[in-house]
């Protein structure tokens, strides 16, 4: 079983330097079959082993391996190794399995692409750089694959590189992201320093004997890389730009892999920032802050992958919130639910821009209900997902978190609630829009529009069903059920679970009257939102006629442009002074001074040769004279 656990990341990487190394020799279906089969082979692994640890004792689930040491230089070792445990298997299937969907659809989203070899081969390296990030057993391999995804998200935000505003949103994505990278750098190298080591299990046993100063450095400073990985504010503005990538990309980003890096990386040190209290103070804080900001600019939002894109760094925010109360397995719950209707409704809105030929405006979309039935079936699953709607996945996941936020703080639990209903409000707005209503797009775009094909409608079908059934691994005792996964996933929060002491368990009749009200509300918004965009026939105004409070949000708080003004425009100014002074008053004119003394100087040494023997026999003489002068003085 040893074996299988190797061969998961390993079938990714042969895809991609099987198609890579033949990307202009093979055909668009032998690529498709490679980078496709690579990644349903390490689902299916991951399938092996997660039934494997389901049919071992709770507190013994976990295989590890480890395949060669890596680096010994003085007192510092590390090693290829690998852990499967309750935590990683669950990210191993959503990675395999939402990965291959994803696959899958790009076969027909990407079908008349001249990059669509080299398009693969990037999803191929992805998918292994993220498997590598949650399977690697030691803080150095998870930075491996921190770094990886780093740079596939660069290829892929910028694989249209022929379009310099898509090249400028890949440098954005990975310049920001180096900015939070680092701070995680830095947090494993104190863990080294404090610890000794950088392997998972032999970190988490001397936790509780390092100081909570340090240990709130530590995980301010993983907290970092996190907020750049996950799209927390301040770091967030990398994400919305990421649209500038093909839709499947979306999907895999936002989704089932790089997102969801800074999740995995707090809750694989859950007992880090359980002794850390004013850590996870902050994780809260910014993730109930970035949840509300985001949903806010989203409202006002008219790019149907824009809105999604907000709607994603929102979702983090609530995550985030979960793993802030100290309630690990809730943010986990939310990460997977949210993968689901997610990539569904990524995937979809792929689907409605693949139909009208690129448009992406939902004000020149409405009325393609009739056009297209699977993709608007499917969309609606995930709209209700996301928007919490009983008994799709987000109503179970959402509403753990709310719990959560009510036991810990009313305010916390009322501003949660808030970016909640912002979120129905802007993802109906969108759904009302696209689907319903007068046709507003041209007539050339209606006479050629079509339901997309089978390769990108058995995906949205196949993640409907998971949106719908997703949440019931997580249904819990007040709904008769046992929480599944938070059993499955308790070995890995134990510790954690036992610092928290025991928690004070609500009422079921508390619990059922906040449910209530949370899905009466979120009715209302829905109503609404149909009265407005539906009945009212609302269209929204064009971007040049908005002001005020409108204006501000369509613009997203100008914080693209602020970041320009006291960041971007200041180390331009410092770069090209550095280059007038620096680099052409000194380098420069060093460089052209050494070059322009060579001839003078080879002139000069030219005349010692000049051919007469009298003046050779003259310079030898001296030349004796000086050097047994010398040998007198010593």
């Amino acid at each position: 079983m040893e074996m299988l656990v190797s061969l998961v990341p390993l079938f990714p990487l042969l895809g991609f330097l099987i198609v890579a190394l033949n990307v202009r020799r093979l055909s668009h279906g032998v690529t498709a079959f490679i980078a496709c089969g690579a990644v349903l082979v390490s689902f299916v692994l991951s399938v092996v082993l997660f039934t494997h640890l389901l049919g071992m004792p709770a507190d013994q689930r976990a295989l590890g391996v480890t395949l060669f040491d890596w680096i010994k230089a003085g007192n510092f070792t590390t090693s290829i190794s690998f852990l499967v445990d309750p935590l990683s298997s669950l990210f191993l299937l959503i990675i395999t399995g939402v990965g291959f969907l994803i696959h899958v659809y790009s076969i027909g989203y990407m079908h008349d692409d001249a990059g669509f070899n080299r398009f693969f081969s990037y999803l191929n390296l992805f998918v292994f750089f993220m498997l590598l990030l949650v399977m690697g057993a030691n803080y150095l391999l998870m930075f491996v694959g921190w770094e990886g995804v780093g740079l596939c998200s660069y290829l892929l935000i910028g694989f249209w590189f022929k379009n310099q505003a898509y090249n400028n949103a890949a440098n954005k994505a990975f310049i920001m992201n180096r900015i939070g990278d680092l701070g995680m750098l830095l947090g494993v190298i104190l863990i080294f320093v404090h610890f000794g080591s950088i392997q998972y299990a032999e970190v988490f046993p001397k936790a509780e004997g390092i100081g909570t100063g340090t240990l709130t450095l530590i995980t301010m400073l993983l907290f970092v890389g996190a907020m750049g990985k996950s799209a927390q504010l301040p770091l967030y503005t990398w994400l919305p730009d990421a649209m500038a990538g093909p839709t499947p990309v979306s999907a895999l980003i936002h989704a089932a892999t790089m997102v969801t890096a800074g999740i995995y990386m707090i809750a694989r040190n859950n007992l880090l920032y359980a002794l850390s209290p004013a850590t996870l103070e902050v994780v809260m804080v910014v993730g109930l802050a970035t949840a509300i900001f985001a949903a806010t600019i989203a409202v006002k939002q008219n790019d149907i992958k824009k809105v999604l894109a907000y709607s994603t760094v929102s979702q983090l925010g609530l995550m985030f919130l979960a793993l802030g109360l100290g309630s690990f397995t809730s943010g986990i719950f939310h990460m997977a639910t949210h993968a689901f209707f997610k990539a569904l409704l990524f995937l979809g809105a792929g689907s409605v821009i693949h139909a009208l030929g690129g448009e992406q405006d939902i004000r020149q979309m409405g009325g393609l209900k009739k056009y297209l039935p699977a993709t608007y079936f499917t969309f609606l699953v995930g709209v209700l997902a996301i928007s919490g709607i009983p008994p799709f996945a987000g109503f179970f996941s959402k509403d753990e978190i709310l719990v959560a936020a009510f036991a810990h703080n009313r305010i916390v639990w009322a501003l949660a609630l808030a970016a909640s209903l912002l979120t129905v409000f802007y993802m109906f707005r969108m759904f009302f829009l696209t689907f319903f209503g007068k046709e507003r797009a041209s007539h050339d775009v209606m006479h050629h529009i079509h339901e997309s094909p089978k390769s990108i409608t058995l995906p949205l079908i196949v993640l409907a069903l998971l949106s719908l059934a997703g949440g019931f691994m997580g249904v819990p005792e007040v709904l008769g059920g046992s929480h599944w996964l938070a059993s499955y996933l308790a070995p890995v929060f134990a510790s954690s679970a036992a610092l928290a002491g025991e928690h004070h368990h609500m009422s079921h009749t508390l619990e059922y009257a906040l449910m209530a009200a949370v899905v009466g509300l979120t009715l209302m918004v829905i109503l609404y939102a149909y009265m407005r965009y539906v009945k009212g026939n609302r269209v929204p105004a064009a971007d040049t006629q908005v002001d005020g409070v409108q204006k501000v949000l369509a613009n997203k708080y100008y914080v693209d442009e602020i970041y320009h003004a006291i960041v971007v425009k200041p180390l331009y100014w410092i770069s090209a002074t550095f280059d007038a002074i620096v680099e052409r008053l000194g380098v420069d004119k060093i460089v052209n001074l050494i070059g322009g003394s060579v001839v003078p100087a080879s002139r000069g040494a030219r005349l010692l040769q000049s051919g007469s023997i009298g003046y050779y026999i003259f310079v030898m003489v001296v030349s004796i004279v000086l050097i047994l002068a010398m040998g007198i003085i010593r």
